[in-house]
Parts: C-alpha cells; sequence; structure tokens
C-alpha cells in the first residue's frame, strides 16, 4: 500500500486509519507493514512521553520518538508538549502487554517523520505546488504542516501581493492551503512556502470589477497618500485618507478608474463599518507545478513576477 505523507489530522477520520486501529491483529499488520497511523494525543506524562488514543486501545510515544530533528539535534520540549489534544501520525514500533495482559502500544512519530522527509519533503523542487496545514499565526508569517508535522514557513511578504498587516488578515489556524514551494529543504530540512502566486494575476483579479461599480471591501493599511482597500486576496485599490477610516474594517468603495498600465485602481470609500470579516477558502488554481508567474500585465513599467529554479 502506497505510504500517505499528508498534515497530521487528514489521515484521522479515514477509512483506512480506522481498518488497521480496529483490533491487536490490524495494528500488528501495521505495525509489520510499516505504516503511518492516526490518533488523538491526550497527555504528556512528566518524562515528557506522549500518550495517544488509538481507536480502543492506548499507545505511547517515548519523548525520544517523538520528534525527528535533523542531524540528531535535541527536540524542544514544546514540540512535544504542543501536540497534546491533537492529531498525531506515528508508525507502531512495537506490542508489549501489562501485568493484567492487556495491549501496550508502542509508536514513533520520529520514523514517520523521517519517512516524509525521506520519501516527500527531500524530493520537493521550487515551484511545486503542494498541500499545508496552518498551524500558528506569528507577525512575521504563518507556520504550516507540510506532512507528518514537518513544519514549514510562509513568510508574510509571500502570502499575496495586496500588502496584510498581520497573517490573520488571510488565514486562520487549522485552515488547508495549498502553497508553493519558494526554497528546497536546507541542511536541517527546512522549506520556505510562498502563497501569492496561487491567488491570481493583476488582471485576472480586475477583470472582476470595472469603473462605476460600487463594491466591498477591506481596509488594509492608511498611508500618508491614502488608503489601502483590498478588493480581492491579490487586488487592492487606493482612496482619499478619511478620518473615520480605521485598518481592518469593512468598506463599501466606489471603483473610480483602473488603469492596467500602472496597475492602479482608484477608489472612493463610500462606507466604513467594524463588523466582522469572514476569511472565506480560496479556490486554487488546479495545478501542481509552477515554473514562472508574472503578475504585472504587458506594458506595465512595473514588474512582480516569480521564477522558480532549483
Amino acid at each position: 500500500m502506497t505510504q500517505e505523507y499528508g498534515y497530521e489530522g487528514k489521515l484521522l477520520k479515514t477509512e483506512r486509519n480506522r481498518r488497521y486501529t480496529q483490533n491487536i491483529d490490524s495494528l500488528e499488520s501495521a505495525m509489520d507493514s510499516g505504516i503511518i497511523l492516526e490518533g488523538i494525543s491526550y497527555l504528556c506524562d512528566h518524562d515528557r512521553h506522549l500518550h495517544v488514543k488509538i481507536g480502543d486501545f492506548d499507545g505511547i510515544i517515548p519523548r525520544n520518538e517523538c520528534v525527528y530533528t535533523a542531524k540528531g539535534l535535541p527536540e524542544k520540549d514544546i514540540a512535544i508538549i504542543s501536540r497534546v489534544g491533537k492529531p498525531i501520525c506515528f508508525k507502531i514500533i512495537g506490542i508489549e502487554r501489562d501485568s493484567c495482559g492487556e495491549p501496550r502500544i508502542i509508536c514513533s512519530r520520529r520514523d514517520a517523520q523521517r519517512d516524509c522527509m525521506r520519501d516527500k519533503i527531500s524530493r520537493l523542487s521550487t515551484g511545486d505546488v503542494i498541500e499545508a496545514r496552518i498551524t500558528r499565526l506569528d507577525p512575521f508569517g504563518a507556520f504550516c504542516d507540510i506532512g507528518c508535522g514537518i513544519i514549514s514557513l510562509l513568510p508574510i511578504d509571500c502570502m499575496s501581493v495586496s500588502r496584510i498587516s498581520h497573517p490573520r488578515d488571510r488565514f486562520r489556524n487549522g485552515q488547508v492551503i495549498r502553497a508553493v514551494v519558494k526554497n528546497t529543504s536546507d541542511e536541517f530540512g527546512r522549506i520556505t512556502l510562498t502563497h501569492r502566486e496561487l491567488l491570481g494575476t493583476w488582471e485576472e483579479n480586475a477583470a472582476k470589477f470595472t469603473s462605476g461599480q460600487t463594491a466591498a471591501g477591506i481596509v488594509r493599511s492608511i498611508e500618508d497618500y491614502g488608503v489601502f482597500v483590498e478588493l480581492a486576496p491579490n487586488l487592492a485599490g487606493l482612496a482619499e485618507i478619511r478620518p473615520d477610516v480605521q485598518v481592518g474594517q469593512s468598506a463599501a468603495v466606489f471603483i473610480k478608474n483602473i488603469i492596467p498600465d500602472r496597475m492602479k485602481v482608484k477608489l472612493a470609500i463610500i462606507d466604513c463599518s467594524d463588523r466582522e470579516i469572514s476569511i472565506p477558502d480560496y479556490e486554487y488554481p488546479e495545478v501542481d507545478h509552477i515554473d514562472h508567474w508574472k503578475y504585472s500585465p504587458d506594458g506595465c513599467e512595473k514588474l512582480i513576477e516569480s521564477v522558480f529554479n532549483e
């Protein structure tokens, strides 16, 4: 059976995971075949061993089996304790019996991550489009699970062409996205992601609007020379300063003009409000690899593009 290396949580409710965790015989079969399974970690004990629910059975992941680290570097406690209450991947490396004859399932998350690094992540090329799950949002970027709990960084400046003040303007924790490999793995197995190339070019975004329309947008930044209002994930327009406008507000804007050769959308703010703005799931293009992406329209004096080379 082909091994699967998705983000943690993807396998948890699958038929395959249920089948391999339904009884001792199936768990032994998974152990013999080296199948990656998932369960929910419910406890980290004082020795930093993770306890995990595997179907109707209890498993344990010893501390030294919790995290794969390149070059054998010691794992950090936060990398272990932060898994409590969440799905966790593992391979079964032993099945023991306690004094009462109850099975004790010994697991290794490290082995699952090592295999994922060897068979998936180390083989990625720049420009490859992969699935990832947002695990944490920091001011400088989003941390993403790209397979078996292995984390990659999506920097804030790679999230969209439209400027944002914080990654939470674009994503939410737990959200599954598609992203492009910007840099391949370094000596520690870390790769960097980018996202803006999957959100459309300027022309593709601007084609959704015409001059004379009034559209909904989000105030993303306020500068000395105007207010940037996001109309689409990769498109923002500029409106004149208004004293009652704040970053993060929802805005109704009148589209005064669309200028392709300058990549400009001129706006007038009609109204603003503080109502909560939901973050929609984006409909990504069905591509597995990108060699070159050009955001700027032909003839535009400013060039925005991404070229992916090994």
